[in-house]
Parts: structure tokens; sequence; C-alpha cells
């Protein structure tokens, strides 16, 4: 019987054993599950706790990275950032003290003090490490806060865009906000280039969140950006067309130069404008860039694409005769009219004229697909793609969609909207021989180290032949030396252009309002190398709103300066009168006189020549000389009427400017020198009058 026991017990598992091996099962799982979670921790989720700890020891501070320069394109600078003092406070320092931090704050800046104490009083009790007291402080005040040695208020260097010319291109460049982000103008369109990579400052902070040790990672300044805007022509642009908009009063103003070969924009004009070094203050009226937002009716200026396609499609020459019909077309029961009742012109003459029933004409010549293909050619219905946010693409109907009289509207421009920078492309591709280029802003791109690290190469296609191109440019010169803008003509250049007289859509009635007008003209000088195209927009304004009469001279006042400033060679014979500056200055103040009472006369104001305000207003001409050399001298007219002056010996140009001058409209006839005129010199004439001149040739 025992070892019967015996061998039962060997047989038996010891216990023990079984204990010590599930204890080590269970140490080696546990081992297991541990080195797992180590590999978790240490590998999975090593970046976010290693961000968890920095946290709980470091505080940063993010810093902005220099902005890159916005320059003009002789190397100006028109935007710069320079650094300056940004002041953080940090509640969770044993010795801040939220009401006296408060209180000294406001007494500097001019803060209101409730506000500020509650919100750094509401930080320390949530244990916020970081809050933000004032952003960009200029130097005096940031001086006295430096002063106050405040217990856990820190500066922090943060750079401010400035502006040095203050106004000037604002909507060209725009302005940044307070975190120097890019908010308008190219200021947003090339923020990811200026704005170069922020850096930042990092503190170390012990078990009381003290800073014992900081470093810093330095940004990496932004690109600088070379514009294709010049700033003494933008300069000269933009005070004409604030002189246009005291003697217009109109709502806004736009104004455009551009190099027709290149597609560079020199100036662009919006008034009124505004100062971006104050950009909090900026209201959105302000902001609105019209030269590439304002879609309106072009009117006139529209007419060369009607021209333009007549005479590249061989269906038109500048010398055949066309009947205007004593200036009135039926369409289909629509009637529409010419300003002055014509018979057969030449087409060139029709175009001197702006005769509605001569664009209307030619346009059903060409017919609307064909009209239709011209005008997407030139580029209306499309963004030119200029470098600027918020450009918009006009209105530009398919032929499909168009009423049965539609020619008689589109031709004339109606029924389209185009924007400024739309118009100005199209005089362009005219000035260009006949090859549109895209207009654009930035000329190129440099690296901090003032490399160019990218160039603009704009999109170019050809619209016209050069020959229709430049058989256009003479046409478009005799509107300024016989027809609708005289007042365009240049001292001492050839200039081309068109007129447009648009009224606006009244929102009310959705009809053609009858006291709301856009006035324009759109050309380029000189004749033979256009070097600049420049467009004038004036919308609404008051009294005369004629294009030919308010925007025209705002067109000559920028070429006039343009010209020679870019050393562009005088074209032609006629000399500025010798009396000099003072008597050019007489000269325009009585041209404005006599364009106002012509003014006064197209609208039946009422006029009494016993008033002697109104006598004094209008200038009586005289011829004197000496050496055979003649000048038009002004003086003060006893009664309404003016004198007629002796153009004999004048050139077209010479007689049309004299007459343009006095507000008398000129009928030329021939070519070469003044041979005969009616009224004689001296005759009595008034303003609006038309003169007759024989021109001719001597053997």
């Amino acid at each position: 019987m025992p070892e019967r026991s015996n061998a039962k017990t060997k047989n038996r598992p010891d216990a023990s054993r079984q204990r010590v091996s599930i204890v080590v099962l269970l140490l080696v799982l546990w081992m297991i599950a541990i080195g797992v979670r180590l590999v978790h921790l240490q590998v999975g989720q090593h970046e976010q706790l290693s961000d968890r700890a920095r946290r709980q020891q470091q505080q940063s501070a993010k810093s902005n990275a220099l902005r890159g320069l916005i320059l003009d394109r002789n190397g100006h600078e028109l935007a710069r950032s320079l650094d300056v003092d940004s002041f953080v406070a940090e509640p969770t320092d044993e010795k801040f003290d939220a009401r006296e931090t408060a209180k000294k704050f406001a007494a500097v800046l001019g803060l209101d003090e409730s506000p500020l104490r509650a919100r750094l009083e509401e930080a320390r009790k949530s244990k916020r490490k970081f809050v933000w007291l004032a952003r960009q402080v200029d130097a005096e005040q940031a001086r006295r806060i430096h002063e106050l040695k405040l217990a856990g208020v820190r500066a922090v260097k943060e750079p401010k865009r400035y502006y040095p010319n203050g106004a000037l291109a604002a909507h060209v460049l725009g302005y940044v906000g307070t975190d120097d982000e890019g908010l308008a103008g190219i200021e947003l369109y090339q923020n990811a280039s200026l704005g170069g990579e922020a850096g930042k400052t990092v503190f170390d902070k012990d078990a009381r969140h003290k800073a014992f040790n900081s470093f810093e990672v330095e940004a990496q300044p932004g690109q600088s950006i070379v514009l294709t805007i010049d700033q003494n022509i933008q300069y000269q642009a933009e005070r004409a067309v604030a002189e246009a908009m005291e003697q217009t009063r109109a709502k806004s103003a736009t104004a455009l130069v551009l190099e027709p070969r290149t597609g560079e924009i020199l100036a662009l004009v919006n008034a009124p404008t505004f100062d971006p070094n104050g950009a909090r203050k900026i209201s959105e009226e302000l902001r609105k860039n019209q030269a590439l937002q304002n879609i309106y009716e072009p009117g006139s200026t529209f007419k060369i694409v009607a021209y333009s396609a007549a005479i590249e499609e061989k269906l038109a020459r500048p010398t055949d005769m066309i009947d205007c019909q004593m200036g009135s077309i039926n369409l289909l029961g629509r009637t529409i009219r010419d300003t002055h009742a014509y018979g057969t012109l030449t087409v060139t003459e029709a175009l001197a004229k702006s005769s509605n029933v001569a664009a209307i004409k030619l346009g059903l010549r060409v017919g609307k697909e064909r009209m239709y293909d011209y005008m997407r050619r030139f580029g209306f219905g499309e963004r030119t793609g200029i470098e600027l946010k918020g450009e918009t693409r006009g209105i530009v109907r398919k032929p499909e969609n168009w009423h049965p009289s539609s020619m008689g509207s589109v031709a004339i421009g109606q029924e389209v909207g185009v924007t400024p920078i739309q118009m100005a492309a199209a005089f362009a591709t005219i000035a260009n021989d006949g090859v549109r280029v895209a207009p654009h802003l930035v000329r190129e791109v440099r690296d901090a180290n003032g490399q160019a690290v990218q160039r603009t190469a704009p999109e170019t296609h050809r619209v016209l032949s050069a020959e229709t191109a430049r058989t256009l440019r003479p046409m478009l010169e005799s509107v300024t030396v016989s027809g609708t803008a005289k007042l365009a003509q240049l001292d001492g250049y050839t200039a081309a252009g068109k007129t447009g007289t648009a009224q606006k859509i009244d929102p009310a009635t959705r009809a053609y309002s009858k006291t709301k007008y856009v006035a324009s003209f759109a050309g380029f000088a000189p004749i033979e190398n256009p070097a600049v195209v420049i467009i004038v927009v004036l919308d609404e304004p008051a009294g005369s709103y004629y294009g030919g009469t308010v925007a025209a001279p705002v067109f000559r006042a920028i070429a006039e300066s343009v010209l020679p400033y870019l050393g562009v060679a005088p074209d032609t014979e006629f000399k500025t009168p010798a009396g000099g500056q003072d008597e050019l200055a007489l000269e325009m103040n009585a041209t404005q006189a006599n364009r106002d009472a012509a003014s006064a006369t197209a609208h039946h104001a009422q006029y009494s020549s016993q008033e002697p305000a109104a006598q004094a207003m209008l200038p009586q001409v005289v011829e004197r000389g000496a050496g055979g050399v003649r000048e038009v001298v002004y003086a003060a007219a006893t009664e309404r009427a003016l004198l007629m002056p002796d153009v004999r010996g004048r050139s077209v140009r010479e007689a049309a400017r004299i007459c343009a001058q006095l507000g008398l409209e000129l009928e030329a006839h021939g070519d070469g020198r003044a041979i005969g005129q009616s009224p004689a010199a001296g005759a009595r004439v008034e303003a609006g009058q038309t003169v007759s001149v024989e021109f001719g040739r001597s053997d």
C-alpha cells in the first residue's frame, strides 16, 4: 500500500510549480504590455507628448517675418516694414498686477481701463500664460511704456507696414492687417511671396512659471515685388484726377496709364482714395478698385469694335462715304438718333463726329456673330488677369441672347458692360499694331538678396492686322483734331482717341437716367509710335457730362506731363504761347470758361448778358505778334460774344486747337494751311458756334 501511494504522489503535478509558471507568465505579459505601452508612448505618441511637455515647460511668442518691399519700376520704395514694439502680459507671473497694468497702459495708449482690466483678470484666473496688451505701438508710446517697468509685461518686436507716400497708389498697394497679413491690393495678391516664414521666441519656465531661459527661431524675410508703376507718373495722374473731381464734382473717377507694347501699367488711379497707413479706418466703399470692378456701359468709346471689325473684314474703308440719314435710324420700330443731324460723311468723319447711325450701319455690315467675335478678341467679357483680387468679367452676351434690335445698342456701346482696364487694353491693341498684350502690374519678384527669381511674361495675341491698326490710328486722331475731343489735343504731340458719354441705368425705373452719366475718354499718343495709352472715366459729373468736355482735358493734363518725362520727342510744330506758364494757365482758364458756357447753352441754361459776373468769365481773343510770329492772347470780354480769331496760315491741328479753346466747332475743308475762313477774323461769335475754314496747299 505505501508504495502505491508514493507512486501516485510522484505522478501528481507540483502545485507550486504551477503557481510559479502562472506568475512568470503574468510577469512576461505585464512586461510585454509595458513594453508595448512604452513603444506606443515613445514612438507613436512621441510628438504629442513632446508638445505637451513643451507647453508645460515653455512659452512661445510668434514673430512675423519682415515683410518684403514693394518697389516701383525705378526701385523707389512704395511699401516697407519697420520693427516696432508690441507688448504682452504674463498673468501667471507672481508679481503681475492686473489692476495696475490696466490703469497705466490705458493712460499711455488712451484706452478704456475697465475692459482691459477685466480681460487681464480673467486671463489670470484661467492661468493663461500670454495676453496681448498692445500691438505695433509707435516709438513715443513704446518709450513711455518701457519707463513704467511693469512686472509681468514684456516687449516683443513686430514688423509694422509703412507706406512712405501715404495715399499714392493706394488701390494698387492695398494694406495689411494687425497680423501682417495682406488684406487688399498687391499686399493680398502677393501675400505668400511678401510674407516670408514666421519665427518665434521660446521661453523656458520653472515650476513657479518664471522664465529662466529663452531662445529665438529667426524668421525668414519675404521676397520683394517690383511693380510696373512709376511713382512720378502715378503722382501726376492722381493730381490730374483730383483736380477733375473738384471741378466736375463727380461721384468717382478712374484713370489708367498703360504702355501699349509691354502691357505694363504705369499708373492706376481711383478717386476718392485712402491712406493705407490708416487701414483700420478704411470704409468698404473706399476700398473698391473702380479700375477693375466698376462695370459701366462705355458708350461711344466702344465704337472702335464696329469700326475695327468693318475695316478688318474689308467691309469699309476710311474714305468710303456713309449716309448718316440726318441723324436718325430705325431698327424694327426702334428709332436711334445722333446728337447732331449729319448727312453723308466719310467713315473717318463719322467716327470723328461720333455718329451713332454710322456705327450701327457698320455693325449691321459686320453681323452679330462676327461682332461678338471681335468683342471677345479685344478682351471684353473676360478678366484681363491683372494681379489684383476682385476683377470682374464685365457683361458681354452671346449672339443668341441678343434682341432683334440689339445691334443698334451694342455698336454704340450699350447693352454691354466693361471695366476701365478692359477699355484701356482695347485701345492699347490698336496702338500696338493690332497685338493685345495683357495688362499687368508686377514686373518681377526678388529674393532677400535682391536677385530676380520671377519675371512677368504677359500673354499676347493678335486681334487685328497691323494694316488695320495703322489705318485706325489717324482715324482716331481726327476725333481730337476735328471731332468730339478737341480738348484732348496735346501741346507738341499728336494724339488719338475716342470720347464716350453714356447714360446710367436708374435703379428705380430700370430705364436710362436723364441726369446721371458716365463720361470717358480713351486715347494714346503720339500717333506714329504710341508711347502711352490713357483712359479717364468720370462717374456722374455734375454740370457738363460729355466725355469730350470733362474727360478729354484730364487725358491732356496727364499726357502732357507723362510724355516729356518718358523722354518722348514732340512730333508737332504747335508751340505753347510765348507768355510762358502764366499765360498757359490763363489759356486753360479761358478754355474752361468757354466750355462751361457752351454746356450751359446746350442745356438751355438761363443766361443774361447783363450779368457782370458772367461777362467776366468769357474771354476775348485778339491776335498779336512780332517778326511774323502770332499767338493767341486772352482778355476779359465786354459782352457775351467772342471775337473770331484769324486762323489763316494755320495747320488743321492748330486751327482746331484754337477753336476748341474758345468752345467753337470747327468745320474743316481740305488740308494743308488755312486759306479762308467764315466768319471773318474779328467777327463776333458765340461759344458752341460752328465756324468753317478752308485749307489748301501752296504750289
